[in-house]
């Protein structure tokens, strides 16, 4: 579906990208998010304004607060993921076996105290997935929802071995939503703007020692998520992981090709699926973005046919740029 942008948020698009300040990128996002056709074909791109303005919001906030204290982490790799879960679910130990992060892993609840990053691989990127504290009924650093809102997308970590299940993810879901940080399967065409929905997977953890008949509740309990089964523990499940993070990221990775040289298999360039050939020329440069005359395409079913401004770039696309 096209997205039939309008004037209105193409002048305030403009003004986003010639912006110098942060105040002046946010009300320029904010004037965006208010003036974008709310219809199927702009979903993806009203979840991308969401996430940006979260994350200047939050860096404001960060910048303003005098008492207490806070913590900030800056993105790196293709996306930021955080891990959420309630007490002893496993989130260090999964961050520490996907990563080269190295975690406190022990077995009484709120060892984590402080966001903690990994850098995860996935074929051709990396992936940045950063371990928060848990969250409980009665815990919930005032820190974190900031750092939540910021995030390209959340992996709710389940313990199907708990006592407690599934009453301890709700409150994790509960208490997020209360901070206007809904953690959803599919992103609403009708959320409240005041909401910041964040694209979550749920991942079942210590399926070695879980019993069958007790997942199978669980997956019908979240069947609004995908859902993947791993063991932090005897490392299993993990590929299964890492495609079904990257599916729910909704990126596609685009590959350089200079006229007549070989294509840059190395470094490709990650952007949001349903970007267009002028997105990424304008990820590139600006200047090359205003001088983009048309592309050759290598990828699918195309063997290096020329393409217009328009063309939406898919996965693993061979772009040769001629401006």
């Amino acid at each position: 579906m096209p997205a039939n942008l309008t004037p209105q948020y193409r002048a305030a698009e403009a003004r986003f990208k010639a912006a110098r300040s942060p105040d002046e990128k946010r009300q320029a996002l904010e004037e965006m998010l208010a003036t974008i056709p709310k219809h199927k074909g702009t979903e993806k791109l009203q979840a991308e304004l969401k996430r940006r303005l979260a994350r200047l919001r939050h860096e404001e906030e960060a910048k303003s607060h005098r008492h207490g204290h806070t913590f900030k982490v800056e993105p790196e790799g293709a996306a930021q993921v955080v891990l959420l879960g309630p007490p002893n679910c496993g989130k260090s130990q999964l961050l520490g076996a996907l990563t080269r992060a190295e975690p406190v892993v022990a077995d009484y609840p709120f060892t984590t105290t402080r966001p903690q990053p990994g850098m995860m691989h996935f074929e051709d990127v990396q992936i940045q997935l950063v371990d928060l504290p848990a969250v409980a009924a009665e815990h919930l650093d005032p820190w974190l929802p900031g750092i939540v809102r910021g995030a390209d997308a959340a992996v709710l970590i389940v313990d199907p071995t708990s006592p407690v299940v599934p009453e301890d993810v709700e409150i994790v879901r509960e208490r997020l939503a209360a901070q206007r940080i809904p953690l959803v399967g599919e992103l609403p065409l009708d959320a409240d703007p005041r909401d910041t929905p964040l694209p979550t997977l749920v991942v079942f953890n210590k399926v070695d020692r879980a019993r069958e008949e007790d997942l199978e509740v669980l997956q019908e309990i979240y069947g609004e998520y995908p859902v993947v089964r791993v063991s932090a523990l005897k490392h299993t499940g993990f590929e299964a992981f890492k495609v079904a993070l990257w599916r729910r990221l909704q990126l596609v990775r685009v590959y350089s090709r200079p006229p007549g040289k070989p294509a840059d298999m190395k470094e490709p360039f990650v952007i949001p699926e349903g970007s267009t050939l002028l997105d990424l020329a304008e990820r590139i440069h600006r200047e090359v973005a205003e001088r983009l005359q048309f592309a050759r395409v290598w990828g699918g079913r195309l063997d290096g046919q020329r393409v217009a401004r328009d063309f939406e770039l898919r996965d693993r696309d061979v772009v040769e740029i001629h401006a």
